[in-house]
């Protein structure tokens, strides 16, 4: 205090200059801490039992509004932290609001330091990443088929789009003797897995692998199945049977005899054929068109009428070896 209002001493000078006046509230601290109702000690205690993070860590947040390119979440600290759309989802969406929903909670992971603002940011396609690479490495394991999404084509095979994650179809694995069409791009296949690395972040489909199993399930001596011709040898013809590939041996395409099988049968030709010997293990399958002819040389004369009463020879085929 100052003894003179108005004129103050060398050792009151010396105070203000250096050691400066204090204020007190009339009645003291504790008076004034009644009055409140919040302590000091109270805000200090509230102030340390703010969450803190670090990058890497998961947490919990809340969404509490949309920005034009990402969305503003509540992880209980003293700002709003911040997912941008690429790290929104696996794939990033055009607008937050097809991922998220205000007053939502999803999990996230920080992945920076705060800013200049003590602002976080965060990452939700991390952890969705790690998820899907445990999903698929168990359908793997399980040998699952799975529909995926064709997000490209080129001339290597196909891009893929699986749980989330980029894959590829190498061309030698869409069929037999085919290579994937750009009409593809935006429709689904079903596929196995062949290879899932993620520490390589290499993911492998086959939908040949899915389509030969599928197939060779259904499959029976004494089906008749649709196929096409992918190949032509000396000893007979391969057929693509959905997905698997037969072979038609030279003996079994007709009754009568065969000089040249590419004269009968030409590479792409679609044909009707029986299944008669099948071996699920290795998956191969033997066919014959032979046991399709009414009579004795139809596939060298009337092949259309050969396939057009396919099933109702087979069927009557079928008799005759019961009987």
């Amino acid at each position: 205090s100052v003894s003179t209002p108005g004129q103050m001493t060398r050792d009151e000078r010396m105070r203000s200059r250096y050691g400066g006046f204090s204020f007190e509230p009339e009645g003291g601290w504790t008076v004034a801490d009644e009055d409140t109702g919040f302590s000091y000690e109270e805000m200090a205690a509230s102030i340390s039992e703010m969450v803190s993070y670090s990058r890497g860590d998961t947490c919990v947040g809340t969404v509490l509004g949309f920005e034009p390119n990402g969305a503003l979440i509540d992880i209980g600290v003293k700002s709003s932290a911040y997912c941008n759309l690429q790290e929104a989802a696996l794939v990033k969406p055009n607008k937050p609001e097809e991922v998220f929903e205000i007053g939502s909670e999803y999990e996230f992971q920080i992945v920076s330091r705060e800013d200049e603002n003590g602002q976080l940011f965060l990452s939700r396609r991390r952890l969705l990443s790690d998820a899907a690479w445990v999903t698929v490495q168990a359908m793997m394991t399980e040998d699952k088929t799975v529909e995926a999404t064709v997000a490209a084509v080129n001339r290597g095979g196909a891009m893929m789009t699986v749980h989330g994650l980029r894959a590829f179809l190498p061309g030698s694995h869409y069929l037999p003797g085919q290579n994937p069409p750009e009409e593809l791009v935006g429709s689904t296949l079903s596929v196995k897995f062949l290879d899932v690395d993620k520490e390589n972040n290499r993911l492998v489909v086959s939908h040949r692998k899915a389509m030969v199993d599928q197939t060779i399930k259904n499959l029976a001596v004494g089906s008749v199945l649709a196929g096409v011709v992918t190949a032509v040898k000396p000893y007979g013809a391969f057929i693509d049977v959905g997905g698997m590939s037969g072979l038609l041996h030279i003996s079994q395409i007709s009754c009568d005899h065969i000089g040249d099988v590419g004269n009968i049968l030409p590479v792409g030709k679609q044909i009707k054929c029986m299944v008669i010997s099948q071996d699920k293990g290795k998956g191969r399958v033997a066919l014959s068109t032979k046991t399709l002819e009414v009579e004795p040389g139809d596939m060298l004369k009337n092949q259309e009428k050969v396939f057009e009463e396919a099933e109702a020879t087979a069927a009557k085929y079928q008799e005759r070896l019961e009987a």
